[in-house]
């Protein structure tokens, strides 16, 4: 595992447990020598695991739209910063980066990258591992909402185990390291006649 992609917040969220933990996790990546791959901001959460993992001694790899880097958000000391045209080909760019896939707390654009990865993975575009750390319980609500999609059979159990999930971030990449995705099967079940 040579470089994990980090999804999370441009917010710093309403807990300091969310900055804590997202240092935490920039931290450790540095410490096995495994490169942050991440959106490239220096705001929110997304510039704490970016200086964690780059005041560790880590490699950081950023990679923005355009938009953004016009309105001053990038961060000025990262080892890499690639400038993309759109939010799509930032996160193919970001996907073909990386060797798996973490999601901190954020809002609406987190959950739009969490999900597009995974939905990939449902589909076999890649077998990459997709972490989420989930600090403070901030994903207990999701997490709850998967079960309820396998009980009303819109998630096979087999893709829900596809999430690993840990508010360790040391665990969390030793989880990585061992993951074995599932065989996939096929996804749509055709309706009774």
């Amino acid at each position: 595992m040579k470089r994990i992609c980090v999804f999370c917040g441009s917010s710093p969220g309403a807990s300091d447990l969310y900055s804590e933990d997202a240092a935490k996790l920039g931290t450790q990546l540095a410490k096995e020598e495994i490169t942050l791959v991440y959106g490239g901001s220096k705001v929110g959460i997304m510039g704490v695991v970016a200086n964690a993992a780059l005041q560790a001694g880590g490699e950081v790899i950023g990679v923005i739209p355009k938009m953004l880097m016009d309105r001053e958000l990038a961060h000025p000391g990262l080892s890499e910063l690639i400038i993309v045209h759109s939010m799509h080909e930032r996160k193919a760019k970001m996907e073909e980066l990386s060797d798996g896939f973490v999601v901190l707390p954020g809002g609406p654009g987190t959950m739009e990258e969490f999900f597009e990865v995974y939905t990939w993975a449902q589909l076999g575009e890649h077998r990459k591992p997709i972490g989420m750390m989930n600090s403070n319980h901030y994903y207990d609500k999701l997490l709850a909402f998967f079960d309820h999609m396998i009980q009303e059979q819109f998630l096979k159990p087999q893709y829900r185990s596809m999430v690993i999930v840990d508010s360790d971030p040391e665990q969390l990449i030793q989880k990585f390291r061992s993951y074995e995705p599932p065989l996939l099967t096929k996804w749509i079940t055709p309706q009774q006649t």
